[in-house]
């Protein structure tokens, strides 16, 4: 059923998503982690709240144009039945009607860092690293560029 609807281009219910997350959570002892692409609805963000008691430090929003998007996904050459055209368009409308407006709910509390993403990989990861390098380390990476002049 998943791999069905991710080849259309759907998402998947947020039961089984949520299911799979809290498992995936609760099997771990640490109690910062990354979720990659999820929520992907209101409907997903509101469950998930509800089921885990857990509401986002931080969001991270990749923002690439759809053509970019389009042409990368064509060319990685993974061999992915989901690498195609029709699909990819399909998923890119999906965003927009249903993912963007998570990501502007978390917006407007302040908790999205938006990466530009049409960037080179290198450039991309520098930014994220930035997001995720704890505020004491960038002090002293800042003293110790400062001193090195």
């Amino acid at each position: 059923m998943i791999q069905t609807m991710i080849k259309e281009g759907k998402i998947v219910p947020s039961e089984v998503t949520i299911k799979l997350l809290d498992k995936a959570i609760l099997g771990i002892d640490n109690d910062k982690f990354l979720i990659d692409g999820f929520p992907r609805n209101e409907e997903n963000r509101a469950a998930f709240e509800a089921v885990t008691k857990i509401e986002p430090e931080l969001v991270l929003f990749f923002d690439c144009p759809e053509e970019e998007m389009e042409r990368r996904l064509l060319s990685r050459n993974q061999g992915r039945e989901d690498d195609n055209i029709e699909t990819i368009r399909k998923r890119f409308k999906v965003f927009l009607d249903s993912s963007l407006p998570v990501v502007e709910y978390y917006a407007a509390k302040g908790k999205v860092k938006k990466i530009d993403a049409s960037k080179p990989v290198q450039e991309v990861f520098a930014a994220v690293k930035t997001i995720f390098t704890p505020k004491d380390d960038k002090a002293a990476n800042n003293v110790k560029e400062s001193h090195g002049k």
